[in-house]
């Protein structure tokens, strides 16, 4: 019987060890919760959303989007439950975050193939097949023996995340629901701001007192997860340009975009909770309290989590990795998720798509996938295994990595939209070698 283990079981770890098992793979999933957490833990699911509740966009013309619809082709875990939990936020698609961690934990537990591990795993097994997938916030032993195994090749950055606020407490008065340009449903909270109001709480938000983070600098900050108040204080008209930018969103009371507006998006399936759309930060929580409840319908706001900052570990994966993710010095282990470089759930999941696959096919004799660049999959893992990449940081998948197409289509909506329609086409040529392994009652 083939046997491997994987290591951690959030986006990336899940998602290797359901493709893995639903091969035939006898499956060991460490995962150290219970035992053990991080600061930004707080259940003991699997697939924990520790930042926002959304996937991104769904939508063909977005790299995400495609990425996503590559995925639920081709029989993803996260996917599944994912749109199976997904709450309403126009062009997006978000889940209710606990809900869909219950369902990932509960039909992992349920397959056969797969024996979850509790504890922390604190050594790299010294033989058999690994993945290792124990995402940003990997416990110092274990990012000590990776970094013995690898030769101390790792890089850290600091990532951040938003305060969620109760529904009932907005004052609803001072807000109202729409979608930016009337896109989709009208699923998200708008709050707006006049002029004196948003430069009073930039002000505030540029002078309050941060939690101590030692080695935090601006520099070294994600710029897809920056805190709101490093954000801020590159400028006064920053926010407004960024995460509180009017465009699109149009006061029913006055008929006219607002100076700014500060967006609240669903973060359960019933509604009762909300997060503060790119307010990740790190502030101290009496400030957040202070700052956050300036913005006049967020004056009584209940905050059932305020944001926290803490450490994201990953690897210097162009010198590391080859494209299924496995470690160029020693192929019996692999790497998934963001401690790879990919930033974001779906990328995190899809890198946890491929080396769950691909080490499947390895063990079960198959030649390898060898997903093309022009997918969505292939770019991003192709990207990460870019050895020409000389200052290599964490990335969304973008069409920037993906081929060109040879021909000139008019509008960039339309050119994304015929990269994607090119990409699912060898998505679909992929399928059945792709599936061909799967057990019948796999998902």
């Amino acid at each position: 019987m083939n046997r491997a283990t994987v290591i951690g079981a959030g986006l990336a770890g899940s998602e290797a060890a359901w493709q893995l098992a639903r091969r035939g793979v006898r499956v060991t999933l460490c995962e150290m919760k219970p035992q053990k957490r991080t600061p930004a833990h707080v259940t003991d699911d699997f697939a924990e959303l520790c930042c926002s509740n959304s996937l991104r966009s769904d939508q063909l013309e977005n790299a995400v989007g495609l990425l996503k619809e590559e995925l639920r082709r081709l029989g993803s875990l996260i996917l599944a439950c994912a749109d199976a939990t997904r709450v309403e936020a126009g062009g997006a698609l978000a889940v209710d975050r606990h809900g869909f961690a219950r369902l990932v934990t509960e039909r992992l537990r349920a397959h056969p193939n797969v024996t979850v591990a509790d504890g922390e795993v604190t050594e790299l097994p010294a033989g058999g097949e690994v993945i290792v997938a124990t995402g940003p916030l990997t416990s110092d032993a274990l990012a000590d023996a990776i970094a013995r195994k690898i030769g101390d090749a790792t890089l850290h950055f600091f990532d951040a995340a938003a305060p969620l606020v109760t529904f009932e407490s907005v004052d609803m008065d001072s807000a109202w629901f729409a979608s930016r340009y009337d896109k989709g449903t009208a699923d998200y909270v708008n709050c707006p701001m006049t002029e004196a109001e948003y430069r009073a709480f930039w002000e505030a938000l540029t002078t309050a007192e941060e939690t101590p983070v030692h080695g935090f600098e601006d520099k070294s900050v994600f710029e897809g997860c920056m805190p709101v108040e490093v954000m801020a204080r590159r400028g006064f008209d920053t926010l407004r340009y960024g995460p509180l930018k009017p465009r699109g969103l149009k006061d029913p009371k006055t008929g006219r975009e607002p100076y700014a507006v500060v967006q609240l998006r669903r973060d359960n399936r019933e509604g009762s909770v909300y997060n503060l759309v790119g307010f990740q930060t790190h502030l101290r929580f009496p400030e957040q309290k202070r700052v956050f409840s300036m913005i006049p319908a967020l004056k009584d706001a209940e905050f059932v989590r305020y944001g926290v900052m803490h450490r994201n570990t990953y690897l210097d994966s162009p010198r590391l990795l080859d494209r299924c993710y496995r470690l160029i010095a020693e192929p019996r282990i692999a790497f998934a998720g963001q401690m790879t470089g990919v930033e974001g759930y779906v990328e995190s999941a899809a890198s946890g798509f491929l080396a769950g696959v691909e080490l499947a096919r390895r063990l079960l004799g198959e030649p390898p996938l060898d997903f093309p660049r022009e997918t969505a999959i292939g770019a991003l893992a192709r990207y990460v295994s870019d050895q020409s990449v000389t200052d290599f940081q964490p990335m969304n998948v973008n069409f920037g990595i993906i081929p060109p197409l040879g021909y000139r289509v008019r509008g960039k909506r339309n050119k994304n939209a015929e990269l994607s329609r090119r990409a699912l086409e060898r998505i679909d040529a992929l399928r059945k070698d792709a599936l061909s392994d799967v057990e019948e009652n796999g998902l």
